[in-house]
Order: C-alpha cells, then structure tokens, then sequence
C-alpha cells in the first residue's frame, strides 16, 4: 500500500525563479531516491502538489517541504491510501508559470499531465487550481 498526499501553500514574495528551479531540482533528486513520485504546480503564486510513495517516504517528504522557509501557510488537502501510483514514474513532474518563469500555458499542461490520472477528484484538484489561476491576475 502507498500513500498518496497532496498540499497547497503560497510562495514568499520573495521567492526567484532560480529558487524555483532549485526546488524542482532538488525535489527530483530526492524523490528518486525516497522512491517518492507526484506533481508539482507553481502558477507564479502558489504551489500545488501531490506526493506519493511508501509512507515512510511520503511523510519524511512532507515534513523537510514543510519547513521550508520559500513558502508559508502550508495546508495539507488530503492524504490517502493508495494501491498504485497516479503519477507513474515521474520523479516530479511540473509545471511552472507565471511572472517568475514566463507565461506558459498552464491549462493545457495541466490538462495533459493530468489526463491519465484515474482518480477523478485528484485530476480536478490541479486543473480547479489550472483554471482559477487562468481567471485571475498575477
């Protein structure tokens, strides 16, 4: 069995885009070898993203993520047991956008990464998030 938890948090205003490339780096890396997969989704204000692996591994995971001083008001949305992986072998698969990284089309890369995803509430969880990023103004 594995564990599959997902969390929100908003960027400090201080944030650059080279801290958040480092974080997608270092979240690879790591992951690889928690044997830790998921999704991260960075619309230039928040992050959104899913973990999923051994529960050992997940919850070491989200506790280093927690206190990390490059974002706040961490909130963590759901944490499951699952029988397989939704995110397949991705170490950490992303989308980056907004004023930090450039204006890429959040929409359509949310709704591609996300289409195979069999559990109809995660797949709406990041393109809800896609589309109330797209409604609004950074």
């Amino acid at each position: 069995m594995l564990q599959q938890l997902t969390y929100i948090s908003t960027a400090r205003p201080t944030l650059l885009a080279v801290d958040v490339e480092q974080i997608l780096l270092a979240s690879r890396a790591n992951n690889a070898r928690a044997q830790v997969t998921g999704l991260l989704i960075f619309d230039g204000k928040r992050f959104l993203q899913a973990l999923e692996g051994p529960v050992e591994s997940v919850e070491t995971t989200f506790s280093r993520i927690a206190v990390d001083p490059r974002h706040r008001a961490l909130v963590r949305l759901s944490s499951r047991a699952v029988e397989s992986r939704e995110f397949g072998n991705w170490s950490m698969g992303s989308h980056l956008t907004g004023p930090l990284v450039g204006n890429g089309n959040l929409l359509d890369h949310v709704d591609a990464m996300t289409d195979s995803l069999s559990d109809a509430n995660m797949r709406e969880t990041f393109r809800g998030f896609a589309r109330i990023r797209a409604g609004s103004s950074v």
